[in-house]
C-alpha cells in the first residue's frame, strides 16, 4: 500500500472540515444551502478567486482570461481565443448574475468591469 492521496479520502477530509466549521456557523440553512449553490460551479469558484487575488475592479475580459488560465492551467497565448471567448459568455450569461444578485460582486456593463463587493 502506498501513502499516495485519494480523491474519495481527500473528498472526506473535505467534508469533515466543513462540517466543523458549520457546527459553528449561525447562518441559516437557507443561507447555506445558497451559499453552497453559488460555490457548487467550479467557473464561479475561479471568478472568486480571480477578483481576490486582484481585490480590485478589472475588465470581464481579463477576468475570463484568468479563469482561462486556471481552467486550462496553461498560459494565455496557448489558450485559444474561443476558448477564452466561450468563457467570457458564460460568466456573462450565466455566473455574473449570480455572484451580483448574492453581492458577492458588482458589474459596470457601461465600462464591462466587475469588482469584488464583499470579498475583500
Amino acid at each position: 500500500m502506498t501513502a499516495t492521496s485519494h480523491p474519495e479520502s481527500d473528498c472526506v477530509e473535505f467534508v469533515r472540515s466543513v462540517l466543523e466549521s458549520l457546527d459553528t456557523c449561525e447562518a441559516s440553512a437557507e443561507t447555506i444551502d445558497e451559499a453552497f449553490g453559488l460555490l457548487a460551479d467550479q467557473r464561479r469558484r475561479l471568478l472568486l478567486e480571480v477578483m481576490r487575488t486582484y481585490g480590485e475592479a478589472v475588465t470581464l475580459p481579463d477576468a475570463a482570461e484568468e479563469v482561462a488560465v486556471r481552467e486550462t492551467g496553461r498560459q494565455m497565448p496557448n489558450i485559444s481565443a474561443e476558448r477564452v471567448h466561450e468563457v467570457y459568455l458564460s460568466l456573462y450569461h450565466d455566473h455574473l448574475p449570480r455572484l451580483i444578485d448574492a453581492g458577492l460582486l458588482e458589474y459596470n456593463q457601461e465600462r464591462d468591469m466587475v469588482a469584488p463587493n464583499a470579498l475583500c
